[in-house]
């Protein structure tokens, strides 16, 4: 990943949860391979225009590295070569004015109360991540 200095929606970035980069990683031939995850929030725009802030879990993953991974450096771990195809897998998403997600509402009152100021702040970093992260190279 690659961690921008400016926000940019269509560079897909997302802010990370520092203290939830997991993983674990084996060699593979003479390469190494590292899966893990790790939560996030992120800013997507919708077909119409308007903007959504989504809350979820983002699996990191590299099949070929070239040097195993500091599993004790979450900053490590994103620098690394991963790839993001898939992006990430949205557990609650809010549009200013409903809410998708978790059917359990104290999890939605926890994702609301992550997402409505985050909404309200866009693009600012979310108190208590990191960001700006993304898995597209740089043009």
């Amino acid at each position: 990943m690659i961690r921008e200095t400016r926000f940019l929606i269509s560079r897909k970035p997302y802010a990370v949860d520092l203290t939830t980069v997991t993983g674990r990683q084996h060699p593979r031939g003479d390469r190494h391979a590292f899966s893990g995850s790790a939560n996030a929030l992120w800013f997507r725009r919708r077909r119409r225009g308007e903007t959504v802030a989504c809350i979820g879990t983002l699996d990191l993953w590299s099949h070929y590295l070239p040097e195993p991974l500091d599993l004790g450096d979450p900053h490590a771990i994103l620098s690394a070569d991963l790839d993001g195809r898939y992006g990430g897998t949205t557990h609650g998403r809010w549009d200013g004015a409903g809410y998708w997600g978790a059917e359990d509402l104290d999890v939605q009152q926890q994702h609301l109360a992550i997402l409505r100021p985050m909404l309200a702040d866009c693009p600012a970093i979310p108190p208590g991540y990191d960001g700006w992260w993304t898995f597209q190279a740089r043009p």
